[in-house]
């Protein structure tokens, strides 16, 4: 058995600093959620009398509720039509060896390097040609095309690194090749879909320029613009911006922790690709 030595000491220390760093931010932001609006005390200080009012008037004055729903509604469609989209492109992308796949991948590689803010006046005007502002639809259009590039990637990269024996069994079956990839291949893919799933659903949960963008004027907001009526120009209800963050962040915490074993192994399996 090895002894305890200066070296691990010194570890423990580092790793005990930086779970302090990480971990200070979120009892400053439950903390204050739970204070008194007339509480004069340092962020840092303990709160001596907890109310839970604050999540109250959050609710009631935000409109979480409805809020909260359109958040869901944007993100669930979102991280479907990038799933199915990136998936059903990467297939192809991966399996085929003729030059024109390489070049196609290449394509959509640039998808990652082209930053979205130089499309955003070009896109906005394509959204209000389609009378789509103002609802939820056009963040789902806008999340989609942002994202697929990506997701693309990482199911490249994991199709890459699987053995094709499964489905070459099942093309000599008779399965035609969309039969072997809906039955066959895709439930292969359950370790990236997961990442692909939650870096997703993180991404379009917690957005906040694009709804304040495509929503602005509009009474069906999302979660990160709800809470932003909080904050005016004389104003900040401060209590009420935590109590909201505190109670925005449990729907998609509960989704991340539920589907976090999948993220490292879908995301190394992409980059091995």
């Amino acid at each position: 058995m090895r002894s305890y030595s200066w070296r691990t000491f010194v570890l423990e220390l580092v790793m005990l600093a930086v779970t302090v760093a990480f971990a200070f931010p979120l009892y400053v932001l439950v903390n204050l959620s739970l204070r008194d609006p007339q509480d004069p005390s340092s962020a840092a200080s303990p709160t001596t009398s907890p109310t839970t009012q604050n999540y109250a008037d959050a609710w009631q004055q935000a409109g979480l509720g409805g809020a909260i729903a359109n958040s869901a509604l944007v993100t669930i469609a979102s991280v479907v039509v990038i799933v199915l989209v990136s998936s059903l492109a990467a297939y192809p992308l991966a399996r085929s060896t003729a030059a024109w796949s390489r070049a196609t991948f290449l394509l959509v590689m640039l998808g990652l390097l082209l930053p979205f803010q130089l499309a955003l006046l070009p896109l906005y005007q394509t959204i209000r040609d389609l009378h789509l502002l103002g609802t939820p639809w056009a963040l789902v259009l806008f999340y989609s095309g942002l994202q697929v590039p990506f997701a693309t990637f990482l199911y490249v990269g994991f199709l890459r690194a699987m053995p094709r024996d499964y489905e070459e069994a099942a093309l000599l079956d008779g399965c035609s090749p969309f039969q072997a990839f809906r039955s066959v291949v895709f439930p292969l893919l359950r370790p990236v879909t997961g990442t692909v799933v939650i870096l997703n659903a993180v991404l379009v949960w917690n957005d906040f320029l694009t709804p304040l963008l495509y929503l602005s004027g509009s009474t069906q907001q999302t979660i990160p613009v709800a809470i932003f009526g909080f904050l005016g120009q004389y104003v900040s209800q401060w209590e009420l911006v935590f109590a909201g963050l505190v109670i925005g962040s449990l729907p998609i915490l509960v989704v991340y922790f539920a589907m976090q074993r999948h993220i490292i192994k879908g995301f190394a399996g992409g980059l091995k690709g």
